[in-house]
């Protein structure tokens, strides 16, 4: 973790108890992804801070339903409460959340499920003060967008008037849910861990790349071994690192597609590994590269450029502003293989030439993280509230 900075304390009343925020999420450690790194990390720091942190997530993980983990488990010192759930992994339905709000003095919601839908229409049972992360809302994918954007416009729309805010982790998501929240709408992007790999990338050029994600449709990871399959006829030598877990796709999916493309010399598949072997990989690598439609922020990118990796990612909303932001990202059309083998040999040789190029990706890296990042959300809490609720949640 960062070292922190002085800050107001947990006690917002002087009243001497620290406040409790739970936080309710649909996955949490041990599942892997950016939205459990994000309510994972917001948690230590908020309980660094002084502030009693209870994480309520469901008890089964997506890609192992079958698999019942702990009920209560503390984590880095965060309890978390697990509770059953059923239907679709798309929308969980878990209607024990209910049982560990009840004495919560702020209750933060991340993502647009039925959490968020359903604390925000019982609302005026339990009154809570709320607040909702929106961590990319539900358009990863095209599927059923006639319907979701009907259910933004109607269900997400009348459930966001039961928040106190609701935070945009992006630029996209802002201008996504502005016309719905209005001025409750609040850019808060994402902090990222950038001490985890920190510096750990090659310090020389080589023909590597990496990218971490789970295996899901709207990563495209089909797109990205096509872009390999240029590069190898054009540009021999390079290599790509798949690390993640299944999704969407499974481990057989990806291994043929592999195949299908005569790829097994120049791509390795790594299934669940830990944060040690990341960071071997991440030793032997240049380049982050992916291919993805869709992403709420682009925190695996940004990860990545803190161990001094160079970013060549599609031309989606969130990689375009992070590319906007931090001259060097490059972007590219992985729709387009041969333009993107084009991108990713003209980054290597950029790198070449620019040396410096590493640390300057490190540098940018620096500007996300959490350490700022949780100061605002402090600073948003206090925002929701105010002194009249604050008196009431710790009289």
């Amino acid at each position: 973790m960062e070292g922190t900075t002085a800050l107001p304390p947990a006690d917002m009343s002087g009243r001497g108890r620290p406040l409790r925020v739970v936080q309710v999420v649909r996955q949490y450690t041990p599942s892997r992804g950016g939205l459990e790194d994000v309510v994972s990390n917001l948690s230590r720091w908020l309980a660094a801070r002084g502030f009693q942190v209870r994480v309520v997530t469901l008890d089964r993980l997506f890609r192992a339903p079958d698999q019942m983990l702990p009920a209560l488990e503390v984590i880095d010192g965060i309890e978390v409460v697990r509770i059953p759930w059923r239907g679709s992994s798309r929308y969980p339905i878990a209607p024990q959340v209910f049982r560990h709000i009840g004495d919560a003095d702020l209750v933060h919601v991340h993502g647009i499920d039925f959490f968020y839908d359903a604390l925000a229409w019982t609302r005026p049972f339990h009154r809570k003060p709320m607040i909702a992360t929106t961590h990319g809302g539900f358009f990863h994918t095209n599927n059923h967008a006639a319907l979701k954007k009907i259910w933004f416009r109607t269900a997400t729309r009348a459930s966001a008037l039961a928040y106190g805010a609701v935070v945009c982790c992006s630029q996209s998501d802002h201008q996504m849910f502005k016309p719905i929240a209005g001025a409750r709408a609040r850019l808060i992007e994402n902090g990222v861990d950038i001490e985890k790999f920190a510096g750990l990338g090659s310090p020389v050029p080589v023909r590597r790349m990496i990218t971490i994600g789970r295996f899901s449709v709207n990563k495209r990871l089909e797109r990205l071994l096509d872009t390999m399959a240029k590069l190898k006829s054009s540009a021999p030598g390079w290599r790509l690192d798949i690390v993640g877990s299944p999704s969407d796709l499974t481990e057989a999916d990806l291994r043929a597609a592999i195949v299908n493309r005569g790829l097994q010399d120049d791509v390795s598949l790594h299934l669940g590994v830990s944060n040690a072997e990341v960071s071997h990989i991440l030793s032997q690598s240049s380049f982050f590269v992916s291919a993805s439609e869709y992403e709420g922020f682009g925190l695996v990118a940004v990860e990545a450029m803190s161990a001094g990796l160079v970013p060549v990612l599609h031309a989606n909303d969130a990689y375009q502003a992070l590319a906007a932001r931090h001259a060097g990202v490059a972007i590219s059309d992985f729709s387009q293989p041969v333009a993107a083998a084009g991108a990713i040999e003209a980054a290597y040789l950029a790198l070449v030439g620019s040396p410096a190029l590493r640390s300057q990706m490190m540098a940018a890296a620096a500007e996300h993280g959490w350490a700022g990042v949780c100061d605002r959300h402090v600073a948003l809490y206090r925002d929701v509230l105010g002194p009249r609720l604050l008196q009431e949640a710790l009289a």
